[in-house]
């Protein structure tokens, strides 16, 4: 009991050390813009949380030219199942997931990946696809030894999510896709565009305080704290959280948005839990039951009322709950299986 409580108050310490040797490297770049250092110190906040959480960071070199960085649970618990954590595109993973990791991580043994040019992932490659964005994620996993897991993913990371199951169906059980497009007609993607109204490109990744206060204007539905926030701050955040690797994030978001349909996009063997917001802008509710009736009777649907495409921030704690109950009854049904 007492090496427990020494080992927790050990770890928060170390934490913070870390977290204040992190800020006062990020801040470097900033020192002539205030607003900036108080996002990276928030940033830095958010790595202390992720810590106390149980996760650690890691960069894992794939090879000379790819560099993958994950949060992990360390220490990784047998009886607790692995969740991978996919993010979608905006901000780093601790920005998507901040609202989740708290809950998931008393579960699940949780890797979440900054995906290719966000956070400290970076490829000197040229691929720009979901399927090179997975086959990291592969092989990042590999490296940290789990062979078998359970995936959450949304919106952008819900495209990245599909192709790993495709390709690894022995390593993924289960899979969550949250308010993902996959699967739309090219007469769906450009009807949905022109209701937008605005240069996709810039809410994917905003220049400025009035492209990102767009982003959340579509993407949130319920009353978000942006709205009063001035925008001397909105710069900081883009100036930390996009600004790095900018260009790649943009030919990414391009070949995203000039993609054909897959019209045979491929039939998934896992069972899969389709999440959506019915008041998501972004990607109309009717999209999650056409991604239902491709796959089949594996899939089902759930709906959270008054919420928007960013489900995570909307809707965490009914999200959060989703996803366990689906995750978990996998693992329960094969405990029982052996025990049989």
């Amino acid at each position: 009991m007492a090496y427990t409580k020494f080992y927790h108050v050990l770890s928060f310490y170390l934490a913070t050390l870390i977290a204040i040797y992190e800020f006062l490297l990020s801040v470097l770049p900033y020192v002539l813009n205030p607003a900036s250092i108080l996002i990276a110190f928030a940033d830095a906040f958010l790595g202390v949380y992720f810590r106390l959480c149980g996760l650690s960071s890691c960069i894992i070199e794939l090879d000379e030219q790819t560099t993958m960085h994950f949060w992990a649970s360390n220490p990784r618990r047998s009886d607790k199942p692995d969740l991978l954590m996919l993010h979608g595109y905006g901000g780093n993973s601790k920005w998507q997931f901040m609202h989740q990791v708290g809950s998931l991580s008393r579960t699940f043994n949780l890797y979440v990946p900054d995906l290719l040019f966000f956070g400290k992932s970076y490829t000197k490659m040229s691929d720009r696809t979901e399927v090179f964005q997975a086959k990291c994620v592969a092989e990042g996993l590999r490296r940290l030894g789990v062979d078998r897991f359970g995936v959450y993913s949304i919106s952008y990371g819900g495209f990245v999510a599909y192709w790993l199951a495709e390709m690894h169906p022995q390593a993924v059980e289960r899979l969550v896709i949250v308010s993902c497009g996959i699967g739309m007609t090219e007469e769906q993607k450009k009807d949905q565009l022109n209701k937008i109204g605005r240069n996709a490109l810039k809410l994917l990744v905003p220049e400025s305080a009035h492209d990102l206060r767009g982003l959340v204007n579509l993407s949130v539905h319920k009353p978000s704290p942006v709205r009063w926030v001035p925008d001397v701050f909105i710069r900081g955040f883009i100036h930390v959280t996009y600004e790095r690797n900018r260009k790649q994030k943009l030919e990414m978001a391009e070949h995203l948005l000039r993609e054909k349909a897959d019209l045979n996009l491929p039939i998934l063997t896992q069972e899969t839990l389709i999440i959506w917001g019915d008041k998501d802008a972004v990607f109309p509710v009717n999209l999650a039951y056409e991604l239902q009736r491709h796959l089949g009777p594996k899939s089902k649907v759930e709906i959270i009322k008054d919420t928007g495409h960013a489900v995570n921030m909307d809707a965490p704690i009914s999200l959060n709950a989703l996803i366990t109950s689906f995750v978990l009854g996998y693992y329960q049904c094969d405990r029982f299986e052996l025990s049989k």
